[in-house]
């Protein structure tokens, strides 16, 4: 692991975060039904940690030695070519986990980490994690379940890239990351830049900028500084439906 200017222990992780630990792993899904002892044992290897925007947390190739939980903010899991090309592959906001994959199979990392903001977060080291999940027979079915989720999410983003046209697979992108983070149906912003889109998608930055301007003309969606509000997700929705029309554009 590679967490960069981060105070673990100490005097910054003394505050009130301790406390905090409980309530926050007490409303993650995952968690959310360990009983009270468990959750207590959980708290006590959970290390706080924060992050600056465009901190290294790891790399593509790193021992898989711990699992993060987001606190606040948001992380960035990432893909990068040798010409320098990159690939977004998830972002993970507050109340999701990551690096799951290579502490339960004891492998190498297969992306990048990044705080993508500000961020706060739990480190739980895999020493600790594996042997509790072992003795959790519920927990370790939760990140079967998890690791379904993540496989899914990938198929569909391959799925897209190769067989999807570009506004499908920018609503499709649109669309998911509004769910992915159960924001407000009445005003539906997503807190990510244009770039950060293209890299999701497999498009360039100027092909992004002028789809996505013309659903601002036509109020689908309206552009903000480092955000994109969702206005009208019916349209979006027939787009991401469409699969390989060219109706979009």
């Amino acid at each position: 692991m590679v967490v960069t200017g981060v105070p673990q222990d100490g005097k910054a992780a003394s505050r009130p975060v301790a406390g905090s630990k409980l309530a926050v792993l007490r409303k993650h899904p995952i968690f959310c039904d360990l009983d009270p002892e468990a959750l207590d044992q959980l708290c006590r290897y959970a290390k706080h940690a924060t992050l600056k925007r465009g901190a290294t947390i790891f790399s593509k190739g790193d021992p898989g030695t711990s699992m993060f939980a987001v606190i606040s903010g948001t992380v960035k899991i990432s893909t990068s070519s040798p010409d320098g090309r990159s690939a977004i592959l998830n972002l993970i906001s507050a109340g999701e986990i990551f690096g799951e994959i290579a502490v339960l199979d004891g492998q190498a990392r297969t992306a990048d980490a990044t705080a993508n903001t500000n961020c706060e977060i739990f480190i739980i080291d895999r020493r600790e994690f594996v042997p509790f999940v072992k003795s959790q027979p519920a927990l370790a079915m939760k990140f079967i379940e998890l690791l379904c989720t993540r496989l899914r999410w990938t198929s569909e983003q391959v799925e897209q890239i190769i067989l999807q046209n570009l506004p499908g697979r920018l609503a499709n992108a649109l669309l998911r990351l509004t769910e992915k983070h159960k924001l407000a149906p009445g005003g539906r912003t997503i807190a990510v830049t244009q770039q950060e889109i293209s890299e999701m998608v497999g498009m360039t930055r100027e092909s992004i900028n002028k789809q996505l301007r013309v659903w601002a003309d036509r109020k689908w969606v309206r552009l903000e500084h480092g955000a994109i509000v969702v206005l009208d997700a019916e349209p979006l929705q027939a787009l991401a439906e469409a699969g390989s029309d060219d109706s979009g554009d």
